[in-house]
């Protein structure tokens, strides 16, 4: 090339126009990390509104119990005593049979079977409200349950008083706990936040004037009175969402009330074991206060309890959230064929309930100091709580990867292992543990708690491992044939290399 060739070049290059150079995009994101944040997003937008709402429910039980204050020390007594009665004989049990709409709804919605959806809503009601009736005979006979219990005739009478203006609280919740899990397993819960907002709001007033009006009575009207309003806001919401969606062709696709045996045969099954879940492990907690009420310092051992249960009911009302999230999102793969998706949400709410039972033990840790002057100013009881909130936050650690795991099992609608993880955990370990350590070993309170460490590690192992030995794909296929759908060929590569890519 000869110079002139060579100056031209040069010139060529220096007149052509300069091209800013813009900073470099950020990298992709790896796949894992977008599989994990897209899941986080999802259960966000399940969890965090479920989290309030059970939230509200905890600020409307301490309300209750405030305005029971107000009246007396017997009144407290008796209605704390009657409210804890209720809770253990009735709604324990109807939320835990509702809990057998989690696999059904979630499972149909993500199969988009409108139909079984639609169907599983009145014949849960239907069921619930059935179960009302033997629950209204032993609600009306407490009095006479007390005192065999050994309970003091007085307290006893007041309480019958108290749960006899209780009893329509059976027929709302009846009501109430279907619409919840049907909108749940949508994936919609924004609105049964506000509801539950709304109610809260009105509790106060509601409890104000009712109190001043009927006393005692009148506190246990407000409660399903509060949640009445709760039924009619979320029944129109569904009336509304039914009728708006394609001009309302979704609710003239019907199944509302196209049941058959086999229908009813499948969501007994699931009922019975979900009742069973729910139930041994409430009922657990109720023993536990039983055990300190036989300690030699029973008086302080209850205070002491019931203080620490209370933080661990606010802790409980986030597991709770979690373990609907989780179930939810497992069902909702499932039901739609997805086993690697449901997979991959099962493992991302597992790391969302180690991470959020340690910090919850980590806050309990921090607050055990403060908590117990909240509600005594009895050094004893304080320093006893100070003590046993150390003890509980290890339970704490256990306790929400074990609600979790709870939810995971609903999804696949096989919440039977929960049960049997219950019925292992608690009531072959936990208990007699309990019996021992306290009573034999004379640890007293702590001995309790042990005890309950023991069994909730035991009842998480063994869901663990129920859970790792899950074949995903074929709770896929079970789950398309629960639903009526035709079974879709699922790609090999979606659980075979689902180990690989969480």
């Amino acid at each position: 090339m000869s110079l002139g060739e060579d100056d031209q070049t040069i010139t060529d290059k220096v007149n052509q126009p300069h091209v800013l150079s813009h900073p470099s995009s950020p990298p992709p994101q790896h796949p894992v990390v977008k599989m994990v944040l897209a899941e986080l997003r999802a259960q966000r937008g399940i969890a965090l509104p479920l989290v309030a709402m059970n939230l509200s429910w905890f600020a409307k039980t301490t309300i209750t119990t405030a305005f029971l204050s107000r009246l007396g020390e017997l009144n407290l007594a008796a209605g704390a005593l009657g409210l804890s009665f209720t809770n253990v004989t009735g709604l324990s049990v109807l939320n835990g049979l509702c809990g057998a709409m989690e696999p059904l709804c979630g499972q149909a919605h993500g199969a988009k079977n409108i139909k079984l959806l639609h169907k599983t809503h009145p014949m849960t009601t239907l069921l619930l409200l059935m179960v009302t009736i033997p629950i209204s005979f032993l609600w009306l006979n407490i009095d006479k349950i007390l005192i065999l219990l050994g309970q003091q005739q007085e307290i006893a009478i007041v309480a019958k008083s108290y749960v006899s203006y209780l009893l329509p609280n059976l027929v709302v919740t009846s009501l109430l706990c279907p619409l919840r899990a049907y909108l749940s397993s949508q994936c919609i819960t924004l609105p049964t936040l506000f509801c539950s907002a709304i109610s809260l709001a009105f509790h106060v007033p509601v409890n104000i004037l009712l109190s001043k009006v009927m006393g005692l009575r009148g506190v246990a009207m407000a409660v399903w009175i509060t949640d009445l309003v709760v039924v009619i806001l979320l029944a129109t919401y569904v009336w509304i969402l039914e009728c708006s969606k394609r001009n309302g062709s979704r609710w003239k696709e019907g199944g509302w009330w196209d049941q058959n045996i086999i229908d009813w045969i499948v969501l007994l099954k699931l009922c019975g074991s979900c009742c069973l879940n729910t139930c041994l492990e409430w009922w657990c907690y109720e023993i536990l206060v039983l055990l300190a009420g036989h300690l030699s310092s029973a008086k302080q051992s209850l205070g002491v309890l019931a203080i620490v249960l209370n933080f661990d009911y606010l802790l409980y009302s986030v597991m709770l959230s979690l373990g609907t999230s989780v179930s939810t999102r497992v069902s909702n793969e499932l039901g739609a064929n997805q086993p690697g998706q449901a997979y991959r949400s099962a493992c991302v709410s597992m790391a969302i309930a180690i991470i959020t039972g340690s910090i919850g033990s980590l806050v309990m840790v921090a607050a055990r100091g403060t908590w117990g002057a909240v509600f005594s100013h009895d050094a004893s009881i304080i320093k006893g709580v100070k003590k046993m909130m150390l003890l509980m936050a290890f339970v704490e650690v256990f306790n929400f990867p074990l609600n979790i795991c709870g939810g995971i099992v609903r999804g696949t609608a096989r919440p039977w292992l929960g049960m049997y993880a219950n019925l292992c955990g608690f009531y072959f370990i936990a208990l007699p543990l309990d019996l021992v350590f306290a009573f034999k070993l004379h640890l007293g309170l702590a001995g309790l708690f042990v005890g309950l460490l023991i069994g909730v590690v035991s009842c998480f192992t063994f869901l663990l491992t129920f859970i790792a030995r899950i074949n995903w794909m074929d709770e896929a296929a079970k789950a398309q044939i629960l639903v009526c759908a035709q079974v879709q060929e699922v790609p090999r590569h979606d659980v075979n290399h689902v180990h690989e890519e969480v």
